[in-house]
């Protein structure tokens, strides 16, 4: 199968005109699937042959909390109709999937990942952890990728392309809800909405809980502080984040646009 290489930038670019309804005017064959599960949405993201983004989609989801399966029946319906409606948009079966879990959860709950796909109509499902399909997309050689997500936040180090440590702690945008609804004085689930909708106001209140996430970096990366940090997740694409990262630990950050796209191109790059 041919490879073509792409600057991440580049792909996450070409994934975003893709999500906002974008299509290749050619699709190559075989496909590849990546099923994000995500503590707040779901997302899958289709690629053909020569490594292109041929479909992007969401939809919210809520059936997961710290990279665990509470909601089996939720999961499962979402992922289906995903599915479903993607192969209904190319034209083909999708047979097969990659999906991914948090680095250190336990190989018992991680397959419930995993059993969800399987349930939702994929025969053949590859499990990989978030920061390794992360740098499957960003291909970091000597750096550290931080991918913060709903519920927690994986640190991967990275020294001449191979992964060197891996682990990973609670706090995420599920925790960064949390400050904004309660020093708003409003309901958590208005938090998120209200974030997107008016980041300039919502910065300040963050800061902290930016601070918190950046101070587990900090735990995670004991011994490696020479090297860049690498954002991916959605929980950071708050304007002024990565500077509050870059201050708080004194370190160069590498932020990127579309960074929620990261890990789920990621994973469907670690599919089959």
């Amino acid at each position: 199968m041919a490879v073509v290489e792409v600057d991440p930038r580049e792909f996450l670019d070409a994934a975003a005109l893709v999500a906002d309804g974008a299509r290749p005017a050619e699709v190559t064959l075989p496909l590849r699937v990546g099923v994000d599960l995500g503590t707040a949405s779901c997302v899958l993201v289709v690629l053909d042959a020569i490594d292109r983004p041929v479909l992007v989609d969401s939809a919210a989801s809520g059936a997961l909390r710290d990279g665990v399966v509470v909601d089996f029946a939720r999961a499962t319906a979402t992922v289906r109709r995903l599915r479903e409606s993607a192969q209904e948009t190319l034209g083909v079966v999708l047979p097969a999937a990659a999906t991914a879990y948090p680095p250190c959860i336990p190989v018992r709950d991680a397959r419930a990942c995993v059993y969800v796909c399987e349930s939702a109509g994929f025969a053949d499902v590859v499990l990989v952890d978030e920061v390794s399909a992360a740098q499957r997309t960003l291909d970091v050689r000597d750096g550290v990728v931080v991918d913060v997500g709903g519920g927690s936040t994986g640190v991967g180090v990275f020294r001449g392309g191979e992964l060197v440590a891996l682990d990973d702690r609670p706090g995420g945008g599920h925790h960064l809800d949390l400050v904004l609804a309660g020093a708003l004085g409003i309901p958590l689930e208005e938090a998120e909405p209200y974030k997107r909708a008016h980041p300039r106001e919502s910065y300040p209140v963050l800061v902290p809980g930016l601070q918190r996430i950046a101070e587990n970096v900090r735990a995670l990366t004991v011994g490696h502080e020479d090297l860049p940090l690498h954002l991916a997740g959605g929980a950071l694409m708050i304007p002024g984040a990565e500077n509050v990262l870059a201050s708080y630990l004194e370190r160069t950050v590498v932020s990127y646009p579309h960074a929620l796209l990261i890990t789920p191109l990621g994973i469907a790059r670690s599919a089959a």
